[in-house]
């Protein structure tokens, strides 16, 4: 038999007795001296240490084929299925819609729950890989929906419509969040960069301003440096402050177009407020975001809170491991979660790294700082909290 030539196995394990080596890639249709067709998932360019003792075998096919649907899945050049690979720790080949994945027992398994709940998702929206690991994410903590409670979710599920998009909340945490701003009137988003929480509450702001419950939006954020001097800003009072709004005026951008926005600006439907000029207002049928709380005063936050008027939505954001105020200083935000965690009516919604839609590696960064200044509290349980 020649150096290159596979023989025939019936089982892949078979195979590996043999040092016979499993593709990643593709699928080969190998054949033995005699003609007989080796198992179509067995060639030569897999990696031998895949199939040892602890490796297990599990072939599947989904239901209901469609191309398109399938391709959507799958994402361009399989890169959904390779983000699956390295989240979960299984290897994936498929032809068509038939998989054959290899790994621990137990994880093979989820994945498979995993893909079959893929293929639904497939059908209902576009998929791109931010959806693929958000949804990873949410199958580490729950379990993936039957079916029935699947399309359940996707009937209910809340969906804002502005003038250039329709935006659907990605994950539990985050469709519980846009229906607290929803249903109350006071609401609190607090979690690690990355996980939606301004763009959520200025989707909300659009999509109540389009549908005409509240007159104007109101963007708010305290000017104050992330650990760098800027000095004297130019400009008047609004170019002075937007730097700051930056992250706000890119979502709406994003939603109404840049022209619409700015005559909106002009007509002052929507108000640029720096937050230290806010005292003294009475603010009335209007969607008021303050950004970025964390560095907001004990003080300003109270100040802020008592502005809210008759037919008003207040959303109150920031990420309590990112304070930039003055050592010595308390955040505003973290006091007030304390003050006012018992008081009726308020909608409180907290994120962790596993909500994050940016990049993988945002995650990981958020977590291991996480695992970081826990580790500094225990060396040091006596320093006080900022």
């Amino acid at each position: 038999m020649g150096a290159d030539t596979a023989p025939a196995y019936k089982h892949p394990d078979e195979a590996h007795q043999h040092g016979i080596e499993v593709s990643r890639a593709g699928l080969v249709n190998n054949t033995n001296q005699a003609g007989d067709k080796a198992h179509p998932f067995i060639s030569k360019t897999r990696p031998h240490s895949l199939l040892d003792s602890t490796t297990s075998i599990h072939r599947f096919a989904l239901d209901g084929f469609e191309a398109a649907r399938f391709a959507n899945m799958c994402g361009q050049y399989n890169e959904h299925l390779r983000l699956i690979e390295r989240q979960l720790g299984v290897n994936i080949r498929n032809r068509g819609e038939q998989f054959e994945l290899l790994g621990d027992k137990e994880t093979i398994h989820k994945t498979e729950a995993f893909l079959r709940n893929l293929y639904r998702e497939a059908k209902e929206r576009e998929l791109g890989p931010d959806d693929v690991h958000l949804l990873l994410q949410e199958s580490r903590m729950h379990p993936p929906p039957s079916v029935p409670a699947q399309e359940a979710a996707t009937r209910n599920g809340v969906v804002l419509r502005t003038r250039k998009k329709t935006i659907r909340p990605r994950g539990r945490n985050q469709q519980g969040y846009v229906r607290s701003i929803q249903q109350h009137d006071i609401n609190f988003g607090v979690g690690p960069a990355g996980t939606g929480k301004t763009y959520l509450a200025v989707a909300c702001a659009v999509d109540a301003l389009e549908r005409g419950t509240i007159e104007r939006i109101l963007l708010v954020r305290p000017a104050v440096e992330a650990g760098e001097k800027l000095g004297f800003l130019p400009g008047d009072l609004s170019q002075k402050i937007d730097p700051y709004l930056r992250p706000l005026y890119d979502a709406l951008y994003e939603m109404l177009g840049t022209d619409y926005v700015n005559r909106l600006i002009e007509r002052q439907v929507i108000e640029v407020a720096p937050l230290a000029y806010m005292r003294g207002r009475t603010l009335n049928n209007s969607f008021i975001i303050l950004d970025e709380s964390q560095n907001t005063t004990r003080a300003q936050m109270k100040m802020f809170l008592t502005r809210i008027g008759f037919g008003s939505t207040a959303v109150i954001t920031g990420d309590i491991t990112q304070i930039d105020l003055p050592r010595g200083s308390q955040s505003g935000l973290k006091h007030v979660l304390h003050v006012l965690q018992d008081v009726k009516g308020l909608g409180f919604t907290f994120f962790d790294s596993t909500d994050v839609v940016r990049h993988p590696l945002v995650q990981l960064i958020v977590e291991a700082y996480d695992a970081f200044d826990l580790q500094q509290q225990a060396d040091s349980p006596d320093e006080p909290a900022t």
